[in-house]
């Protein structure tokens, strides 16, 4: 088991990852290209990669220029097993080691990332677009559950 930063040459085994998920589903996976993936891991943002056995089981991708999480995923039968909790971490604490903006996401209604985002203090703001629940995670928020998580 591995977390590590993620390389172009992940894209396709992240790919598998997105389009396996049963909620937050895309409409048409056609609409993510592999090219797509290449400048939020390169240029304008960082990604990670969880793996076991040389097999990314889930990923995560923040993006620095819209300030926003641009993807969080785990295969369903990895899920429960704190891989999103290790992805959602590295990504937090490479983003608030970058910059103090405030972080945003979107996603889904009632769905388990619904409840995850809720669980590790993102807090709803409104609507993005018409369909997701918006969410942002502040960097004093942030301070803040680090300073609980390490008991201080």
């Amino acid at each position: 088991m591995s977390l590590q930063q993620a390389t172009p040459s992940h894209i396709p085994q992240m790919q598998i990852v997105r389009n396996a998920v049963t909620e937050n589903v895309l409409s048409n996976p056609a609409l993510i290209s592999d090219a797509d993936y290449v400048p939020f891991i390169t240029t304008n943002g960082q990604g990670w990669v969880y793996s076991i056995n040389h097999t990314v089981v889930g990923f995560a991708i923040v993006d620095m220029q819209h300030h926003n999480v641009w993807a969080l995923f785990v295969l369903p039968q990895y899920a429960k097993q704190g891989i999103g909790k290790q992805l959602h971490q590295a990504m937090l604490q490479w983003y608030f080691s970058q910059t103090n903006h405030t972080l945003w996401l979107g996603t889904e209604p009632g769905t388990r990332a619904y409840t995850f985002y809720q669980t590790q203090g993102w807090a709803q703001v409104g609507l993005h677009d018409t369909t997701e629940i918006k969410f942002e995670m502040s960097y004093g928020k942030w301070l803040s559950l680090q300073t609980v998580k390490n008991g201080e």
